[in-house]
């Protein structure tokens, strides 16, 4: 009898034990951690009004000049093309949708410069950027030291812009 309430007693225990230790919260894994702080930080995802990646490869600048327009990648609400010469990429041409991260927007509030009458920023040394119809961000982005600011904004102007604003 006293076998059998010990062995009762031993079961009872890691049962509780294991219980217990199921029921406890465990600490986010890395990955879920850096889901968390990028959605507090005002990330979301694709919104469902933004404009298909597809519709956006008409407002790119044709092939000319010895450059080679080559596009890349298409998702909602953004494609890029690339920019290539003699085999070379020479730069990267990209439209989003800001929708999908409207703080986007806000870096041109301050903007003096425009291109195509639309607010232009240059992000760091290799990046141009237009806000076209205050939602769609373009972007021209040098991957070769000899494609310069210059080259960003002549391209950019290339842009059908007033087409893309229409698109809003």
């Amino acid at each position: 009898m006293l076998f059998q309430l010990r062995q009762f007693f031993a079961v009872f225990l890691v049962s509780t034990l294991l219980f217990l230790s199921s029921c406890a919260t465990q600490a986010p894994s890395r990955f879920e951690q850096a889901q968390q702080e990028s959605t507090q930080r005002g990330a979301s995802a694709v919104v469902r009004e933004s404009e298909s990646g597809g519709s956006f490869n008409r407002f790119f600048p044709p092939s000319s000049a010895g450059y080679e327009r080559v596009y890349t990648q298409e998702k909602k609400g953004f494609a890029e093309a690339k920019l290539k010469k003699d085999g070379k990429e020479m730069a990267v041409m990209a439209i989003s949708d800001t929708l999908n991260n409207p703080s986007a927007v806000t870096k041109f509030e301050k903007s003096s410069q425009k291109i195509g009458g639309y607010p232009a920023i240059s992000q760091g040394s290799t990046a141009t950027a237009v806000l076209v119809a205050g939602r769609f961000q373009v972007k021209v982005l040098s991957r070769d030291p000899a494609f310069s600011e210059s080259d960003r904004q002549a391209w950019l102007e290339m842009f059908d812009f007033n087409g893309l604003a229409r698109l809003k």
